[in-house]
């Protein structure tokens, strides 16, 4: 007498799920490696272009926070910090990118620094 299972095992291996578990990840990793070190700044609008050359750039937010190269300093400290950053550069250039509801007083600030160490300033905007 032969006796036959009814539960049988299908040796196929469906890579469908496999595949949609992999493109998930790939969307997400992508979604949020997409620039870490970056400030969020609503910067003020104006038509021109921004260069491209930078040798240090400083971001003020709006809560009067400053930042040299992404990294956070206190305001008091802001023009020691320039001068550890441009020593020996030949063209020292600071792209200064304060947001639009930063007081002006807080940009001339980092434009005096600028001006009183003979320091090219360019002041980032958003395209029009």
């Amino acid at each position: 007498m032969k006796l036959k299972g009814r539960n049988k095992v299908s040796p196929d291996f469906s890579m469908s799920s496999m595949t949609d578990i992999v493109f998930l990840l790939l969307v997400f990793f992508m979604l949020t490696s997409n620039s870490p070190n970056a400030l969020d700044l609503l910067l003020p609008k104006a038509k021109g272009k921004s260069t491209s050359t930078q040798n240090v750039s400083v971001s003020i937010n709006k809560d009067l926070e400053y930042f040299v190269n992404n990294e956070r300093i206190n305001g008091e400290y802001i023009e020691i910090e320039l001068k550890k950053a441009l020593k020996g550069q030949e063209n020292p250039t600071i792209i200064l990118r304060a947001e639009e509801s930063v007081a002006i007083k807080e940009a001339v600030s980092v434009m005096d620094i600028a001006n009183k160490n003979k320091y090219k300033v360019i002041l980032a905007v958003r395209p029009k």
